[in-house]
């Protein structure tokens, strides 16, 4: 199975066993997806994307670690 098969599989879990609502997921390189409320936002000066967790914490994560961002 490919990578992104693998990706697309997850996030699907994902959706499915998610009882709580957001806007995007973002799928780090590590495997890691991350529900985010409102769209992230990268910063091109310094690499990062800011994104508000489902709690509303903001958080910020190194550009180079996301492989993709989709609106759920």
């Amino acid at each position: 199975m490919t990578r992104w098969a693998v990706a697309t599989l997850a996030i699907g879990l994902v959706f499915a066993v998610s009882g709580c609502s957001s806007d995007y997921v973002m799928a780090t390189k590590d495997g890691r997806m991350i529900l985010t409320e409102g769209k992230p936002k990268v910063d091109d000066d310094t690499g990062l994307v800011s994104y508000h967790d489902v709690e509303g914490n903001e958080i910020q994560i190194d550009s180079q670690e996301v492989s993709q961002i989709i609106k759920r």
